[in-house]
């Protein structure tokens, strides 16, 4: 029997470089889509799939995040006082309950293999989900849910994949499959990070989403510096993949790569579209735009 996925590791140690400067004081993981700083929604999605307890990788000047999933003692005393019955049962339904998250440094950008590799001692010895909180999936049941479902049929290792352009292949992780496990499942065969155009294995790019072994942290701890002078996860998830199963999902819903610009831009309208109210305005000031002489120029 399949032991069950029950803590996962969000790496939010990276500086968040192309959103400066409005990441300067405030972390890249705490920009606002819609209504709720982009952690929230991974933090979501994660306690969705039924994941117990969530392990933050940080760096400096990152404690906001931490504040953000704590008590905040006069805001909810002010709110009390003025009957905002509505926002106290807000704040408590995204509160994490006691003793349900974990705060742990990454003191050095050596990458993300490195990353996860710091979060091993909270971790143990058991599976354990990842979820880049660069990226956001809109789904109607949580990615990381049907890649649990998908993990108790199979077991092993599963990673989320997402199908983009052939002429867009090389500027992501890109899986080889090997036989079809069902419809939307594959086992991987291979995976290589960033392949020259024209020769990736397929077009299905790792989404961000993984549940992995808890092998990976001998492996990681043993990897050798890879791409960029960092300690990279794809290398070690390789080497894992000779002695155990990989599976990928293609997963029902879409992602939004808010660290970039206009994937963050897309997801606020993509987010925002779900509330009428936002609706009844967006719509026409977005066809407004479009039709906009300034627009085409």
């Amino acid at each position: 029997m399949n032991k069950r996925i029950r803590k996962a590791v969000l790496p939010v140690a990276g500086l968040g470089t192309r959103f400066l400067p409005a990441t300067k004081a405030v972390p890249k993981e705490m920009l606002t889509i819609v209504d709720r700083p982009i952690i929230q929604y991974v933090v979501d999605e994660a306690r969705a799939a039924g994941i117990e307890h969530i392990v933050f990788v940080t760096g400096r000047n990152k404690h906001v995040i931490e504040d953000h999933f704590d008590v905040a003692y006069e805001l909810e005393d002010t709110l009390k006082a003025r009957n905002k019955t509505a926002a106290l049962e807000l704040l408590e339904k995204h509160r994490p309950q006691p003793g349900s998250t974990s705060f742990t440094r990454q003191q050095a950008p050596l990458g993300l293999g490195h990353a996860i590799w710091c979060a091993r001692d909270i971790i143990g010895e058991e599976p354990f989900a990842i979820l880049l909180p660069d990226v956001i999936i809109k789904s109607q049941v949580s990615c990381l849910k049907q890649m649990v479902d998908l993990y108790e049929r199979t077991g092993g290792n599963v990673i989320a994949v997402e199908e983009v352009p052939e002429d867009h292949t090389h500027q992501y992780g890109i899986v080889e499959l090997a036989e079809e496990l069902s419809a939307n499942a594959s086992r991987i065969s291979s995976m290589v990070e960033k392949p020259a155009p024209g020769t990736a294995p397929s077009n299905l790019m790792i989404t961000g989403r993984y549940i992995l072994q808890p092998q990976i942290f001998d492996l990681l701890s043993a990897q050798d510096k890879g791409a960029g002078g960092e300690i990279q996860l794809t290398d070690s998830m390789l080497t894992l993949m000779k002695d155990q199963p990989f599976a990928s999902l293609k997963f029902e819903g879409r992602s939004y790569d808010c660290g970039s610009k206009a994937g963050f831009l897309s997801a606020n309208i993509a987010f925002g579209m779900d509330d009428p109210k936002l609706v009844e305005e967006l719509v026409p000031f977005m066809r407004d735009m479009i039709e906009s002489p300034l627009a085409a120029e």
